[in-house]
């Protein structure tokens, strides 16, 4: 750290909801031993209520897909090279890159090789595809923080400086579940028929090729389950907007649907069953111990170059984490709201099962409890002059 300088610069990227939760969480973990830092780059609502000041709006880098990139492209460069340009102007102390490794470890080959470190939080995906990428992740970063415990030996292997720091939503979320509390807060009546949470995404992009495959599985699962509820938290205006549109494109408005503005945990806490888009969502799932079936669906041009690189025979991170297929997995034209109904409904009418996939979720729940932003923060903290490394 420059010596001269009082209040150390701490930049940042997220371009996601989740990224966004867990960027907030380690600027607050890192505010405890530095009050007077500055932190800025790219970042959500969240942590800009940690006085995080977003330079750009993260939604603007909240795409996936390869086709969905593409029609954004000249926009995320235009705001990457802007941004590379000012780091390298104001050469903050440490760049953190969290998640969006497309985006940020082009930043942080960058900015290392202009003498700034690069530390990237969220592992990339390597060991579910495009497992090449590790030789250009130990170009880019200085250091890897790593949130899954079979993730360090892959960077050790490849001489990446590597900490296992735990998931955050590990230590945030109890244990033990108290599903009428989450009830309480959701305003929601005990009784009546199952209560089933649908998380759609948290992309605009998601919500294009999924909200409707969604509403139609509630329509399903309706028949089957007639005094049903459904919970349908959205993480912004836009995605509500998007979901909104579906609702009455299939004339499903009147139907049993409470949109929800965020409060994606306390669905997730209150349902008897879940249905939910792959991604960290299914993750909060599971560590609600709930039932869930992972669904995904994404342009077929996308879905035919992903397809070729996988590495695994699963997507969701409750099964790769279990090392096994726990949960129902259907992707793209597998999605279709026949086989999600019938598998979510399944899932929610066998005790055996939900008591099973409880204790296996239970066994990953405390692997991942780590007290990751203080192990996050350790980490970092030697590159701004304090502390040792792990």
């Amino acid at each position: 750290m420059n010596p001269s300088r009082i209040a150390p610069r701490i930049a940042l990227v997220a371009g996601e909801a989740s990224g966004d939760l867990l960027a907030a969480h380690l600027i607050k973990a890192l505010q405890v031993h530095l009050p007077d830092a500055r932190f800025y780059g790219i970042g959500g609502p969240k942590m800009q209520a940690a006085c995080f000041e977003s330079l750009w709006p993260a939604e603007k880098l909240a795409v996936r897909g390869y086709a969905e990139v593409l029609r954004h492209y000249r926009e995320i460069t235009g705001i990457r090279r802007q941004l590379l340009k000012q780091l390298k102007r104001d050469k903050p102390d440490v760049f953190i890159g969290v998640d969006a490794p497309d985006f940020n470890l082009w930043l942080e080959r960058r900015l290392k090789s202009a003498g700034i470190p690069a530390i990237h939080f969220v592992s990339p995906s390597v060991w579910a595809w495009r497992g090449g990428r590790i030789r250009h992740i130990a170009r880019s970063v200085t250091r890897m923080l790593a949130l899954f415990p079979f993730e360090p030996e892959l960077y050790e292997r490849h001489r990446v400086p590597v900490s296992y720091v735990g998931h955050p939503l590990a230590d945030v979320y109890p244990i033990q579940v108290d599903r009428r509390l989450a009830r309480e807060r959701l305003g929601l009546e005990e009784g009546g028929g199952p209560l089933f949470a649908l998380l759609p995404g948290s992309r605009q992009s998601e919500l294009q090729y999924m909200a409707e495959t969604f509403i139609e599985t509630g329509k399903r699962l309706l028949e089957r389950f007639p005094q049903a509820r459904f919970l349908v938290p959205l993480a912004t205006r836009e995605t509500r907007n998007l979901f909104e549109a579906a609702l009455w494109r299939l004339g499903a408005q009147d139907l049993p649907f409470k949109l929800l503005f965020g409060h994606a945990p306390d669905a997730l806490a209150a349902c008897d069953g879940a249905l939910v888009a792959s991604g960290t969502a299914t993750l909060e799932a599971a560590l609600m111990k709930r039932p869930l079936v992972i669904a995904y669906k994404m342009s077929p041009w996308s879905w035919r170059l992903m397809r070729r690189m996988r590495y695994q025979p699963w997507v969701g991170l409750p099964n790769i984490l279990a090392g096994r297929f726990v949960v129902p997995e259907f992707l793209q034209d597998e999605a279709t709201p026949e086989n999600l109904a019938q598998a979510l409904g399944n899932q929610v009418s066998d005790p055996v099962v939900a008591t099973r996939i409880e204790a296996v979720f239970t066994v990953i729940h405390r692997t991942l409890r780590q007290n990751t932003v203080e192990k996050a923060a350790a980490a970092i903290l030697p590159y701004l002059g304090q502390g040792a490394s792990g």
